[in-house]
C-alpha cells in the first residue's frame, strides 16, 4: 500500500514540474534525442559487423542425403 501511495505522489510531483518545466524538458530532449540516435546506430552498426563474422565464419551446414522411397 505504501508503494502505491509513493507511485501516486511521484506521479503528481512529475506532472506538476512537467507543466512547470516544460520548455526545459523540450530543450533536454532536444539535447539527448541526438546521442540516442549515434549509440543505437553505432550498436546496429557492430552488431551487423558480428553477424557477417559469425556467419562467415561457420562451416555451411552439411547436406542429408535424399532417401528413396519405394
Amino acid at each position: 500500500m505504501k508503494i502505491l501511495l509513493g507511485g501516486i505522489v511521484a506521479l503528481i510531483i512529475g506532472c506538476i514540474g512537467l507543466f512547470i518545466w516544460w520548455f526545459e524538458f523540450l530543450k533536454v530532449l532536444k539535447g539527448v534525442i541526438p546521442i540516442i540516435l549515434v549509440l543505437g546506430g553505432a550498436l546496429a552498426v557492430y552488431l551487423g559487423i558480428e553477424d557477417i563474422k559469425t556467419t562467415s565464419a561457420s562451416p555451411p551446414p552439411e547436406e542429408k542425403p535424399a532417401e528413396k522411397k519405394e
